[in-house]
């Protein structure tokens, strides 16, 4: 038998959850229960997978993963629900869950999240706990300081930044040397992995700078942020 690991059920009706929990029970592996999202993030798990169905998935998994993430878990968690159609599925994968089951789960189910757990789970949950953390400096950030990490973002120069900014540039090397300061971060290639990471956006499309100063991208883009 593979290694055991602990499953953190969550959501659904208490049926439901009592199901799951045998079934996790009898292959051998530990069950434990929430009844919503408020009890678990109260008792935040920091091993093992967290399955998710019913309430708790009802705003999407996108949200789900943002919300544990605000609240420092970074525990992989694979979606549950009856019938999961197969556009379902693929955008869960893609929102970063682990796997997405049918319910009622089945042992073969389970048995292939424990598997996939076992090879993939350490990866998984070190993408998710680096977003945290990027996520959790990033907060710390004043807007103009944002502002400024967005702009470097794009590939500009702090010429550029100040013009779009309607400050001068000597601001704007303040801003951001306060920036890189608080985001701990040595070099603009690395503030600018972390915003990536993070997975954040600049909000607003807002005009960018002139030809000349306009940002590239790809192998271009990399470049320019490794030299500033």
């Amino acid at each position: 038998m593979e290694q055991r690991i602990t499953i953190h059920i969550v959501g659904g009706n208490s049926r439901s959850r009592a199901e799951q929990s045998r079934l996790i029970m009898a292959m051998g592996h530990h069950a434990e229960v929430y009844s919503d999202l408020v009890e678990l993030i109260d008792r935040p798990p920091r091993s093992g997978v967290i399955i998710a169905s019913g309430d708790v998935l009802a705003c999407g998994i996108g949200r789900l993963l943002d919300n544990l993430a605000d609240a420092g878990v970074w525990t992989p968690v694979v979606a549950a629900k009856p019938d999961p159609q197969v556009e379902e599925v693929v955008q869960t994968i893609q929102a970063g869950a682990l796997d997405f089951l049918p319910l009622p789960l089945s042992q073969q189910d389970l048995t292939r999240v424990v598997a996939h757990f076992h090879s993939d789970a350490g990866r998984h949950a070190d993408a998710r706990r680096r977003l945290i953390d990027a996520r959790r400096r990033i907060g710390a950030l004043s807007p103009r300081e944002r502002e400024v990490l967005d702009w470097l973002s794009q590939g500009c120069s702090n010429k550029a930044i100040a013009r779009n900014l309607e400050i001068s540039p000597r601001t704007v090397e303040i801003h951001r040397a306060n920036m890189m300061g608080k985001l701990k971060a040595d070099h603009v290639a690395e503030a600018v992995r972390m915003r990536l990471e993070a997975g954040l956006m600049i909000e607003s499309e807002e005009s960018l700078p002139e030809e000349s100063d306009a940002p590239d991208t790809g192998a271009t883009l990399t470049r320019k942020a490794a030299n500033n």
